[in-house]
């Protein structure tokens, strides 16, 4: 199922100048010897082997595919129960319909072309010529120039030589299963020939997390020319997620090991809604129960989940009980019902799950580990001394930083091939406030506790993506928009962001952290690594413009690094927190909601020098009986500096 979207994947990555690695678990050795084992000498000669599990299969359905007649009869509760039928001599009694069914099945599958293993469909594809094969597999097929199959023994050095040849650029790809998942390196070495990105397919994580993890860090390694990019693959299939749910949840404990530091392992590979043992998954599991004893869901109802899962949600005395199945329990019982019914499902739990992720992000409390943030340079504008540690010498420091990134916009071509421009579900739209355009595309909706739904839609733009509600894109300023203008509004936008750098100011709490940890926001919890194309590199929590002047009080500092009346303006209308300003009087600006609009407001004033205030630009309302003074958005920072500076 998974291989139809991995080979253009495979093909796509090579396209684009990359070399691929694919992880996987089997490699079907143990089947082919089966195979060879059947075969007599005149077959050996002319090999036509199929190594797809075609026979078990047709050995389950031959076994297992009910054909017997049943009789029903009456016990003495008088309950309607089923027995096998047998004739006069004790032989079972045999359906003819139910036998020719399963027989034109059989048949049908017999027909169908062998579905190849993963390892031999990626040689049979790109050649043999272009794989390198790391497993642990004595020998393989082959399909010679001729079209036909030939047997190749592999040596126990045949890995060290594919090992060798792929580093060295002679194969761009790589296949490896467990056999090479440990004491080998893969990645884009500054000392190998072969320094093109690695784009690493998990293809098959296995049973055992810890072995799927050590694959992965077969291709992120120090003294890289380039980070890999990782690619899960996975199908439509719902359930799948527990398995991927149980690595997630390893690089999570891992990231906990190593103070943080989540990439150590597989460098943001997985979101954090991807993690169905989270402490925000397990709270949407408690909500989901809740919600389905209620019967405010729409997969399942609680007899039918009840009976097919046997977890006991409903206590005797007709209330939930308080011991409700562990999310393992759940997960593993989920596994079992058809797939349509646990697709549904998931949608609903992970729809749970995604709006509490959601709501942490947006509050900042989100932990995500340490962040790697590459940019084109940086620049230390100011260096504050915050504490110097008495015993050892350690000292804390804040830094301004300037940061200058390239800005990387999805081309017009990416988003066709990813999300088809011209699906009728699709809409292009175009905001008539600031002429940009966005793609919009169905999302999954976001399920409340209560139990209602909300639609929702994901908005492609060329620098960036977000979420929209059906009410926040009814009252926003998108507007629907021709395909051909469509395109070229992109494609403009595309040019212009490819040739500008996007430059932000940053303030980063960095050296010795610890003793002051507690007197960082905790509302705003993001640890940062910068990294510049040069090498440079600083580590440091990130401190909103907005709590600089608390942090220094707590310090027991005087004053704290000057905040320019621009970067001022920009956090308040960007966070909505009121700052002070200084001045002669404790002036706070902070951003109001009046008819609609948002507008800077200035508290704090004293009514005796309102007069002054309109004078440097300030204008008034009356709202509600009340004077309130703001600031024209277009002027803002200019009048903010000459406030500062009465």
């Amino acid at each position: 199922m998974k291989l139809p979207s991995l080979l253009p994947a495979i093909e796509t990555a090579l396209a684009d100048g990359n070399s691929v690695v694919v992880q996987l678990v089997s490699t079907a050795e143990a089947m082919l010897d089966r195979r060879l084992a059947e075969l007599s000498d005149e077959e050996r000669e002319a090999l036509e082997i199929d190594l797809s599990p075609r026979e078990y299969v047709i050995d389950y359905l031959a076994k297992s595919f009910p054909v017997r007649l049943m009789a029903v009869f009456t016990d003495e509760n008088g309950t309607a129960r089923s027995e096998p039928m047998v004739d006069d001599e004790g032989r079972p009694v045999l359906c003819r319909s139910a036998l020719a069914a399963r027989d034109r099945m059989i048949e049908q599958l017999c027909a169908l072309p062998p579905i190849a293993t993963a390892l031999d469909a990626i040689i049979e594809r790109f050649g043999v010529d272009q794989v390198a094969e790391v497993t642990g597999r004595r020998r393989r097929l082959i399909v010679g120039p001729d079209g036909r199959q030939k047997l190749q023994a592999r040596s126990p050095r045949a890995n060290v030589a594919e090992t060798q040849a792929f580093m060295d650029g002679v194969k761009r790809i790589l296949v490896f299963s467990d056999a090479g998942g440990t004491g080998r390196s893969y990645h884009a070495d500054l000392a190998a020939k072969n320094q093109a990105r690695r784009v690493h397919f998990l293809l098959e994580p296995g049973w055992r997390a810890d072995a799927a993890i050590q694959g992965l860090g077969r291709t992120n390694r120090t003294n890289q020319a380039s980070a890999p990019l990782f690619r899960p693959v996975t199908t439509d299939v719902r359930g799948e997620r527990r398995f991927i749910s149980t690595i997630a949840r390893r690089l999570d404990s891992l990231g906990a090991l190593t103070r943080g530091q989540r990439q150590t392992g597989g460098q943001n590979l997985f979101d954090p809604a991807d993690n169905l043992e989270s402490v925000y998954a397990k709270e949407a599991l408690n909500r989901w129960f809740g919600l389905l004893f209620t019967g405010k869901l729409e997969a399942i109802g609680l007899a039918r989940f009840q009976e097919l899962t046997g977890l006991r949600i409903e206590g005797p005395d007709g209330g939930m009980v308080d011991d409700l199945p562990t999310i393992q329990r759940w997960l593993n019982r989920i596994l079992a019902l058809s797939i349509a019914l646990q697709n549904a499902i998931f949608d609903e739990f992970i729809a749970l799950v995604e709006a509490r992720v959601d709501a942490a992000r947006q509050a900042g409390t989100l932990d995500l580990g340490v962040e790697t943030i590459a940019v084109e340079s940086f620049e230390i504008l100011s260096d504050t001394l915050l504490r110097t540690d008495a015993l050892s010498g350690a000292t804390t420091h804040l830094l301004e930083l300037e940061i200058a990134r390239a800005l990387k916009p999805l081309t017009l071509a990416r988003l066709h091939e990813q999300y088809g421009i011209d699906d009728p579900q699709h809409r292009p739209l175009r905001n008539s406030r600031s002429g940009r355009v966005g793609l919009l595309v169905p999302a999954r909706s976001m399920l409340t506790d209560e139990g209602a739904r909300i639609a929702q839609f994901e908005l492609h733009r060329p620098l960036k993506r977000g979420y929209l509600t059906a009410d926040q894109l009814d009252e926003s300023s998108w507007e629907p928009v021709d395909q051909n203008e469509f395109r070229r509004l992109w494609q403009a936008e595309v040019d212009e962001a490819a040739s500008s750098r996007k430059h932000e100011r940053l303030h980063l709490a960095t050296g010795l952290l610890l003793p002051v940890w507690d007197k960082l926001p905790t509302d705003h919890v993001r640890v940062s690594r910068i990294c510049a194309g040069d090498g440079r590199s600083l580590l440091g929590r990130e401190v909103p413009i907005n709590c600089l002047s608390e942090l220094c009080r707590a310090l027991g500092m005087d004053q704290g690094p000057t905040i320019s009346a621009d970067e001022l303006v920009a956090s308040v209308l960007a966070t909505g927190r009121p700052l002070e300003i200084g001045g002669r009087e404790p002036l706070t600006l902070k951003r109001s909601l009046v008819n609609g609009r948002q507008r800077l407001e200035l508290t704090g004033w004293s009514a005796a020098r309102l007069d002054w205030y309109k004078a440097q630009g300030c204008f008034t309302e009356i709202i509600r009986y009340q004077t309130r003074l703001f600031v024209p958005l277009g002027e803002s920072a200019s009048i903010i500096t000459s406030l500062r500076s009465a």
